[in-house]
């Protein structure tokens, strides 16, 4: 069995002290996620509300809310901003951080996903930065109004959660600029690349890579701080081999930055990749042996908590084609 996330923290990577300022398209489902994984890891990471320089010209800033990480690329033309966080309200407070950072102008925006804790500040930072475009996968573009709308139902039915106000006001600003494949953008003295390594946490994931500074931003294609949310959207077979062409993009000296948590290495992706194919093989498996869907989960031995993949087994199911399935034994 793979190794679980509790042994892969020796695989973090603490920033190094050069900071440049001041010290789930699922809404509450993602709340109670995370907050499964924090009871039985108490040690966090420190807050860097303001950005940190994590190598040449790459800051990140870690918010506390669900440790969702803002990335910020410099070149001679400006700054890339990498997600936007989760409302307009924590949006602002990021806009004042990118002024004082002092780096240069904002001139791009990308998403790695449509999910609202990567997307709700698009429209902040055109508000505070002037028309600049919002990049993404075509199929992110696509789908972020209404992976919006629907995490903002939930934040609808959940009004006792603390953010559920700052959510619901929230305006959905999707990207207008798409990409399929990849795409470079041209910082003047250094080029970021935007890389899209397949199916996985959505069918939108990107990657972006600072190949000079030898940096990678994976969105949540890698996570940190819990185990890779596997939510209605994922594609538990697909996200084993994405994670595949990352790794090709990495040395053993890469910096990682997840979507949430800490910053990582090569082998920390090594690892989590390692989880996800032991659950994307224990579904074929039992499924293959005729196991229905509902009683999947006690009958699997699985990497993480089994009430973590309750999604990731009926996507599965649904995603094998119908040979692979043998119907239950009487």
């Amino acid at each position: 069995m793979a190794r679980s996330t509790a042994s892969r923290r020796s695989s973090t990577i603490s920033p190094p002290l050069r900071s440049s300022g001041p010290s789930g398209h699922l809404g509450p489902t993602r709340a109670l996620w995370h907050s499964v994984r924090l009871s039985a890891n108490p040690t966090r990471l420190l807050a860097m509300t303001d950005f940190t320089e994590v190598a040449d010209r790459v800051w990140v800033a870690h918010h506390d809310w669900m440790h969702v990480n803002i990335t910020l690329v410099g070149g001679d033309g400006g700054l890339v901003m990498v997600d936007t966080h989760s409302s307009e309200r924590v949006a602002r407070q990021v806009a004042d951080d990118v002024r004082r950072l002092g780096a240069g102008p904002l001139t791009a925006v990308v998403n790695t996903h449509e999910h609202w804790d990567h997307t709700f500040g698009n429209v902040v930072m055109l508000e505070e930065f002037g028309t600049i475009p919002i990049i993404a996968h075509e199929w992110a573009a696509e789908h972020t109004v209404q992976s919006g709308e629907w995490a903002k139902k939930r934040f609808e039915e959940n009004r006792d959660d603390p953010h559920a106000d700052e959510v619901l006001e929230t305006r959905i600003l999707a990207a207008d600029t798409a990409f399929s494949s990849a795409r470079a953008l041209d910082l003047g003295d250094r080029q970021v690349e935007l890389i899209h390594p397949g199916r996985g946490h959505t069918a939108g994931d990107l990657v972006v890579r600072v190949p000079d500074a030898d940096v990678l931003v994976g969105g949540d294609l890698v996570e940190e701080s819990d185990p890779p949310f596997m939510g209605d959207d994922s594609y538990p077979f697909d996200w084993p081999a994405s994670l595949d062409l990352v790794l090709g993009l990495l040395t053993d000296a890469s910096v990682v930055v997840p979507g949430h948590g800490k910053l990582v290495d090569r082998a920390f992706v090594h690892d989590q990749r390692t989880d996800l194919g032991v659950i994307a093989e224990t579904i074929r498996d039992l499924a293959g042996r005729g196991v229905p869907v509902d009683r999947a989960l006690e009958a699997g031995e699985w990497p993480w908590e089994p009430r973590l993949l309750e999604h990731a087994v009926r996507r599965g199911y649904e995603h094998l084609p119908r040979s692979a399935k043998h119907l239950p034994l009487l």
